[in-house]
Parts: C-alpha cells; sequence; structure tokens
C-alpha cells in the first residue's frame, strides 16, 4: 500500500449460524503515511427465529501493521455455549458484536473530542459502545442486540473521519441498508 494511500474495508455483517465453524484472519500492511479504517460485524446466531449460538466456533484475527511494526494486533475466539456469552465480562447476552479501527495515523485533542461527541447518540438500552485512542489511531467496540445500530454507529465515525481527515465525500453506499 502506497504511502498516503486510505484503505477501507467496510464489509456486511456476518451471521453465524448455530453449529459454524468460522474463522477469518486479515493482515493489513501499510507504508509510512497510509491509513487502514475497517469494521467487522457479527452475528451470533439467527436471533429473529430464535436460534442461539450454543454450538460451534468463532475466531477472528486482525492484523494491521505499518512500516514493519505492529498498531493493532485482535486475535478473538468465542465457542457456541461458552459461559462468556452470557457473563456481563464478555458479551453479556448480546447476540451481536462489532469493532471499528482506524489506524495508521494519530489524531489530535480536537479531533479526539469530536469523536468522543460522537460516542453520546441515541442507543437502545441493552448496548454498549466504547472508544479507545492509540498512538496511531481508534478502536471502536459495540456489543448489543442490533446490527443495524452497530452499523448507524460505525458510519457516524466513517462520515466524520472521511470528512474531517481526508476531506472526502461522505455518501455511504447503496449496498449499506441502514
Amino acid at each position: 500500500m502506497a504511502s498516503q494511500a486510505v484503505l477501507e474495508w467496510l464489509p456486511q455483517e456476518t451471521i453465524l449460524f448455530n453449529g459454524a465453524d468460522f474463522r477469518t484472519q486479515t493482515r493489513v500492511d501499510l507504508a509510512p503515511g497510509a491509513v487502514f479504517l475497517g469494521w467487522d460485524l457479527t452475528r451470533l446466531g439467527r436471533t429473529a427465529r430464535g436460534e442461539r449460538f450454543s454450538q460451534g466456533q468463532w475466531r477472528s484475527q486482525l492484523e494491521v501493521w505499518q512500516n514493519g511494526t505492529p498498531l493493532w494486533i485482535d486475535r478473538s475466539g468465542l465457542t457456541g455455549g461458552s459461559p462468556l456469552l452470557e457473563s456481563p465480562y464478555g458479551l453479556a447476552g448480546q447476540p451481536v458484536i462489532g469493532t471499528l479501527v482506524w489506524l495508521g495515523k494519530s489524531l489530535d485533542a480536537l479531533e479526539m473530542k469530536a469523536l468522543r461527541e460522537l460516542e453520546i447518540v441515541n442507543f437502545h438500552e441493552f448496548c454498549q459502545v466504547g472508544m479507545t485512542f492509540l498512538p496511531d489511531g481508534l478502536i471502536c467496540r459495540y456489543r448489543g442486540r442490533s446490527t443495524t445500530e452497530a452499523k448507524r454507529w460505525f458510519m457516524t465515525i466513517w462520515r466524520h473521519l472521511r470528512r474531517q481527515t481526508w476531506g472526502l465525500d461522505t455518501q455511504p453506499s447503496r449496498l449499506w441498508p441502514v
């Protein structure tokens, strides 16, 4: 990836059927000055049908490197039926989890303040969101019941970062029905 390039990876959510054995590995190598913005949304079970993720495996690995240095290495995993799915220290019974990462460039204090204000939006009472600022980026996490709600929050952050840091268009793709 060339210097000063912008790479976005914003796929639709993954729906893990009960009994699925799913693994994904992503590695991004950035040149100096390049930036990666990506998200991952996962629904555990087809909850509209009353299905829970009681059997199976989910493994996810994301690595973002810049100039040979790791900026973010995230390895996650869940086993269907695990107590972690219900634990308040895990998913607290919520079927949707999501992560948004923006890596490769530091944020100044004004940008951080503006992004923190985006964290305070109208969410369903059962979801939780959080932002972590890193020396070279931002990590946002969602835990809740709605992929639509998670995607709306992520798109709000996406719009802000595109407009404020790159001066790019913020019209979402027609493929994102939100």
